[in-house]
């Protein structure tokens, strides 16, 4: 019995007493309100009645009131009273608290993860870096979100496919060819230097800068990108030998921040598969696109948007461009399109799962019978500068089949550098506040280095605070705290505000910060080490928990599952983050208020131990789905 209970009771009371009063059904709200003296629960209904009954708010609600207290006995529900046309509910937590904490001790594992996905199909798109250079901290953004929401997903029981986009045969990739077979780059780095960084750091950065100086270059590159996108020259060959390594760098940096994926989708693939092909004469077929005779579009097959302006999808050079590439795609995703694709293994990851990959056959035999498209909704992570684009394609996938809710794009802002932590990374920012990033002209900071830092600082303070610990100990740790420092802080704020990343900051073990919560969690296997005790089975005076903070904590403890439904609901990482915090915070605050080592009546301090552990684990079930490690020691 959770939270979920008392909220169910309400909504049934509230029912009841409607028909009782001859009030039609309405739809009608049940939340929190936004002040404790206010009860645990308010209802609008009465407002909602208002109009149609020609009564004021006040007197419905106080009709229903009357009504709702006949039925409360053998209810979650201790109170019902109004106050100003709301109706607010307070919980009996004589019998929520021994429920609630009884759930939590005999199902620690599955405690706060509800089935209402059941089984249903989601694909998820995140990632997406070109493979021609390391990823930086705004990309770790976007693989954050996508993780966590995957994370999100699971618990929730969806059948859940992450996929990981691959644009191998994009400008970029060009880009470092040409740096390589026509500039005099050495295809190997300098020793220590990892690939990625080599490619994205040298090689991307300063042949963007001799395309300026030399015009004959920037041709090179055009003959280059129509040799990749054929797909059967030495040129095309080479391309794939270094994307494949700047990938698999990248795939490292992705693993170290605990994400996972199931699908490596090769642009190429697409291209020189039917998929485009077959998607591009339906599109013809539906007079979605149209061939431009005159005007500044000429030469080029173009689509029209609703309240845009026309989009290319084929060059005059024959070329396609990247929404060209991005409609199959998607249509793929939803299933709208036969699948052309076969499935090979491509590496084993992190967390034992194999990671595949796209394949059409030849010498890249397919080693997999799976399936990995046809989501009953497919949701693409991608930030706000392609809102546009991704707009366009929603419209496009309407026309051919697609439901308006079947095919969502999750936007989210940017990430900049606070002028501390730029200073630290050795970039001169002046009187800035704070800084943006730019690949193109090397202006960013690579992710690696940013958890390197994390790391080292963090590994400074488990040492300090741990001076008993091996180095084996003290790096684990280190590593579990910097990817919790960077992952909360990529989560915690809206995805529609700007993020301005700061390292000291985001390390802190006060305030909103992931370390805060992996302290918490550690505070309490603290004080479960230092009892003494067993905390076994569930058995205890719950009912004698009723100081204030107690009866907080055990509230924050029962809204789990409601928390990570929302979450899925909503799409919104950050609020699952929020409840985290509050749940930490609450249990600081109750530690502070009452005793629990030193309790002198044995019923309640085992209770209170026995609530202790119930935070426990509601705490690292939440931090499990946040992609964050509970540590035991910091």
């Amino acid at each position: 019995m959770t939270f979920r209970l008392f909220r169910n009771d309400v909504r049934r009371l509230v029912k009841q007493a409607l028909d009782n009063a001859g009030y039609p059904a309405v739809e009608f709200d049940v939340s929190e309100p936004p002040q404790k003296e206010f009860g645990d629960l308010s209802c609008n209904v009465a407002f909602l009645l208002a109009r149609h009954a020609k009564k004021p708010p006040q007197k419905i609600a106080a009709e229903l009131v009357e009504a709702i207290r006949l039925n409360i006995k053998d209810t979650c529900v201790l109170s019902a009273e109004t106050a100003g046309g709301h109706i607010n509910f307070k919980a009996d937590y004589s019998r929520l608290s021994p429920a609630t904490l009884g759930q939590v001790l005999k199902s620690p594992e599955n405690y706060g993860y509800p089935d209402s996905g059941q089984g249903r199909h989601i694909v998820i798109e995140h990632t997406s870096v070109n493979p021609n250079k390391a990823l930086h901290v705004g990309h770790m953004r976007n693989v954050i979100i996508g993780d966590t929401l995957y994370r999100i997903m699971k618990a929730t029981n969806h059948r859940t496919t992450v996929l990981n986009y691959v644009d191998d045969s994009g400008l970029q990739v060009a880009d470092i060819v040409v740096g390589f077979k026509f500039s005099g780059f050495n295809v190997e780095p300098p020793k220590g230097k990892k690939f990625d960084h080599y490619c994205g750091d040298e090689v991307y950065v300063k042949i963007n800068e001799m395309y300026e100086k030399d015009p004959l270059l920037a041709e090179k590159r055009k003959l280059v990108l129509k040799e990749i996108e054929e797909g059967k020259s030495e040129i095309a060959r080479f391309a794939t030998d270094i994307t494949l390594r700047v990938l698999n760098e990248q795939l490292k940096t992705c693993w170290r921040m605990k994400a996972r994926y199931d699908l490596l989708n090769f642009e190429s693939h697409i291209v020189v598969s039917k998929l485009w092909s077959k998607t591009f004469e339906l599109l013809k077929k539906e007079r979605l696109t149209h061939f431009e005779e005159e005007g500044k579009n000429k030469g080029c097959w173009v689509i029209e948007a609703k309240d845009e302006e026309d989009k290319v999808l084929v060059r005059s050079d024959g070329t396609a461009t990247y929404i060209a590439k991005d409609i199959p795609y998607a249509a793929w995703k939803l299933g709208l399109i036969e699948d052309p694709f076969s499935y090979r293994e491509y590496l084993g990851q992190w967390d034992g799962s194999m990671l595949y990959a796209t394949t059409l056959g030849g010498s890249d035999k397919p080693t997999a019978a799976k399936k990995f498209n046809g989501g009953e909704r497919v949701i693409t992570i991608i930030d706000s500068r392609q809102a546009r684009l991704q707009r366009i394609i929603s419209q496009v996938l309407s026309k051919i089949g697609a439901g308006t809710q079947e095919y969502f794009h999750l936007s989210y802002e940017a990430v900049t550098l606070s002028s501390e932590t730029a200073k630290a990374f050795g970039i001169d920012i002046g009187d800035r506040q704070f800084m943006h990033m730019s690949g193109r002209k090397g202006i960013y900071v690579n992710a690696d280095y940013v958890l390197d830092t994390l790391h080292t600082k963090a590994y400074e303070e488990v040492k300090t605070r741990n001076p008993g610990f091996t180095e084996e100990q003290l790096n684990a740790i280190a590593e579990e705290i910097a990817i919790s420092a960077i992952r909360y802080n990529m989560i915690k704020q809206d995805l529609d505000k700007i993020i301005t990343f700061d390292v000291k900051e985001s390390l802190s073990l006060e305030g909103d910060t992931g370390p805060y919560l992996q302290y918490a969690y550690a505070r309490s296997q603290r004080i479960l080490e230092k009892s003494g005790q067993d905390i076994a089975g569930s058995n205890f005076a719950f009912d004698r928990l009723a100081h204030e903070s107690e009866i907080a904590l055990i509230k924050e403890i029962a809204k789990l599952d409601l928390v990570v439904e929302d979450a899925a609901k909503s799409l919104s990482p950050k609020s699952l983050a929020r409840y985290a915090y509050n749940l930490a915070t609450t249990f600081n605050l109750f530690y502070e208020k009452v005793p629990v080592l030193k309790e002198q009546d044995a019923d309640i301090r085992m209770a209170r131990l026995a609530l202790v552990k119930a935070f426990g684990v509601a705490l690292k079930n939440a931090l499990d789905v946040l992609g964050i490690t509970a540590l035991d020691h910091m």
